[in-house]
């Protein structure tokens, strides 16, 4: 069973979660406008939102932007939102932001687990996103468009979350 927060933290916690889903819909507008899935910068966000402000945060602020997308908020890549966009063929992989940034809130001490765990975290939203995807455009297919094309992007952005939750209290992150 979880306590609840003081009002004060509470509060804090509630204006850093609409923060990071903020942090979350501008990394989705930086975007390789490739088909099926664009390319964007929302899967090096959901490292950071889970490693640095930690698990409990990071999921806040993904439930937050998915709720705030599937209210047609305009917060996914390219503008998009609307139920459509969580029903379209990207809807794995966005709902496996919220398992990517619950793990990620696991990466601390040296910095050799931190980058095992954000990698894990990283992997673990394509598990979710390439079997939707399969679902639109067969296997085979989903896995090279929603995954092999993915891997170097992968490999770049859970680098830089590990070099960012370096930087971050002299590389113990939360």
């Amino acid at each position: 069973m979880t306590r609840a927060l003081p009002l004060p933290q509470a509060a804090r916690f509630a204006g850093m979660a609409i923060l990071g889903s903020l942090v979350l819909a501008a990394s989705a507008q930086v975007a390789l406008p490739l088909w099926p899935v664009p390319m964007t910068m929302q899967s090096l966000a959901v490292l950071l939102l889970g490693a640095i402000g930690g698990a409990r945060l990071g999921v806040a602020a993904v439930a937050l932007y998915l709720l705030e997308g599937a209210m047609g908020l305009p917060v996914f890549a390219n503008g998009s939102g609307g139920l459509a966009v969580l029903m379209g063929p990207t809807a794995g992989f966005l709902l496996g932001f919220l398992p990517a940034a619950a793990l990620a809130g696991l990466a601390r001490g040296h910095w050799a687990r931190r980058g095992a765990v954000l990698l894990a975290a990283h992997l673990v939203l394509f598990v979710p996103g390439v079997l939707w995807l399969a679902g639109f455009v067969g296997l085979e297919r989903a896995l090279w468009a929603g995954f092999v094309l993915f891997i170097p992007g992968t490999l770049v952005k859970t680098a830089l979350a590990l070099a960012a939750t370096s930087l971050q209290r002299g590389g113990s992150a939360r």
